[in-house]
């Protein structure tokens, strides 16, 4: 695998990455409502859900259209649902303080899982690795090496830019000190959060 082709990688991961979506407000509204740390479990499910659909991707389109089929529809479903369940939960939830987010419990797994549940209901996600990645990389060619490159690359740059946004999200939540305007942002980032599980429901 060249050098050239990693790079070119790279460049459309970090346009896919950057581009708004279901993954780049989950993590703002996870950042916004719980601080930056839980924002962390959310990006590995994104992350891990990208990885399944490069694998998916290299064991050919035909696998991809069996896999995806009517699990499709019901992953959308599920993610959707639990998005906006989420959604509710931030909007609904006491006022918590920086300080107080710092040494609180969060439950990592949930916002992993709905990060992975982002991802495998993402269309915009499901057409780079089904269409528009394979128009540029072989990826019938690629060897055991290669497919662990490209994963990596596809880990880095997908979770430098997620990262970014949580820390912005989070360095934001530093200047509602009140439980007031706290509570505020969090119906902010509970609504953004229940506009997109309801935004991937509504997408075909």
């Amino acid at each position: 695998m060249s050098l050239l082709s990693i790079f070119s990688l790279a460049i459309a991961m970090f346009i896919l990455a950057a581009t708004p979506g279901p993954g780049v407000f989950a993590t703002i509204s996870r950042s916004l409502a719980s601080g930056f740390v839980p924002s962390l479990a959310v990006i590995a499910g994104i992350v891990m859900g990208d990885i399944i659909f490069l694998l998916f991707a290299i064991m050919g389109m035909s696998v991809i259209a069996q896999a995806m089929g009517n699990f499709f529809v019901v992953i959308k479903i599920i993610g959707a649902a639990y998005l906006i369940f989420l959604g509710i939960k931030i909007w609904r939830s006491k006022p918590v303080l920086v300080q107080e987010v710092k040494k609180g419990k969060n439950k990592n797994y949930g916002n992993f899982l709905s990060g992975l549940f982002i991802t495998l209901a993402n269309p915009k996600v499901i057409l780079f690795y089904c269409g528009f990645l394979p128009t540029f990389m072989d990826l019938s060619s690629l060897g055991p090496i290669d497919i662990c490159i490209v994963a990596i690359t596809i880990s880095i740059v997908l979770s430098s830019v997620m990262i970014f946004y949580a820390f912005l999200a989070n360095q934001a939540r530093v200047f509602f000190s009140s439980p007031h305007s706290v509570k505020r942002l969090n119906r902010t980032a509970g609504g953004v959060m229940i506009a997109t599980g309801v935004a991937i429901a509504a997408k075909s």
